[in-house]
């Protein structure tokens, strides 16, 4: 099908419901957003979550391809990463104009066979019509793999309890099935490879339930507002290999990036905070 990258202007609530969930899932000592209180770095993507029409949904839980993001037809989708500026704070209650666009479809061939990448930029901007976060999103498709090896099931998974728990001057993270479905709901993600179990492992080859990538970046974040709260101009997040649900990781801390790391030592995000 033939298509085109335009963009799309919505006005939208910034819903203090989807905030209220997101903390009671990170069940910290830190307070829901309430109106009136500026947004926490990258909650935003719970405030202005939209959930799809039933109609809309294709296999993988996601809208179908062709209408915003362009028709790849590589069953995998991976939040790889991206950049958040904060410009000027938004304030929970408040209605901002959202504008998004697709920048950039590259495709290549990598070490895992072929993949394309995806770029949106989106554009938040306060009740004066300023711009006021400026966000990159970087989107990977990529082949489905052969399932190997016996996952655990879900309900051998002991429940986590809070995510986040501190551990000398890091942090430690941990995941279960509850967890990641509470936090679909958050911020209105249906993709299945977080929830469903047997199409995770069945259909995209997955050894288990994937941990969202926002989670992770959102987790990590929010270790930072626990000890520090000097305000942030900007985050870099990347997404490594997968972290699965049930594995625990660790925040690592060097200066202004935290590393949410895997108990094999490999990296599964990483942020970089800039600072005034």
């Amino acid at each position: 099908m033939s298509w085109a990258p335009h963009t799309v202007v919505t006005d939208e609530l910034i819903d203090p419901a989807p905030l209220a969930a997101l903390a009671a899932l990170f069940d910290d000592w830190l307070e829901a957003p309430a109106p009136g209180d500026e947004l926490p770095p990258l909650w935003h993507w719970a405030a202005l979550g939209r959930w799809a029409s039933s109609s809309e949904l294709s296999i993988d839980g996601h809208p179908f391809r062709g209408s915003f993001l362009p028709p790849v037809e590589l069953p995998r989708r991976m939040f790889a990463g991206g950049r958040v500026e904060f410009v000027r704070p938004l304030r929970v209650g408040d209605v901002t104009r959202r504008t998004s666009r697709v920048d950039e479809v590259t495709e290549k061939n990598g070490r895992s066979g072929r993949l394309v990448l995806v770029t949106v930029t989106t554009v938040l901007h306060d009740t004066a019509d300023r711009p006021a976060v400026i966000e990159r999103q970087d989107l990977i498709y990529r082949d489905a793999a052969v399932a190997s090896g016996q996952p655990a099931e879900p309900t051998e998974l002991t429940p986590a309890g809070p995510p986040l728990r501190k551990s000398g001057d890091g942090w430690t993270f941990h995941t279960d099935p509850t967890l990641l479905m509470r936090f679909s709901a958050a911020t209105a993600n249906a993709h299945r490879i977080h929830y469903d179990w047997p199409y995770a492992t069945r259909v995209e080859g997955y050894p288990g339930l994937v941990v969202h990538g926002p989670l992770m970046s959102l987790a990590v974040a929010q270790t930072r507002r626990l000890s520090d709260g000097s305000p942030i101009s900007a985050i870099e997040h990347r997404n490594g290999v997968p972290l699965f649900c049930g594995q625990d990781a660790e925040v690592v801390v060097d200066e202004s990036t935290r590393t949410l790391v895997g108990a094999d030592g490999r990296p599964r995000t990483t942020v970089t905070f800039a600072t005034g």
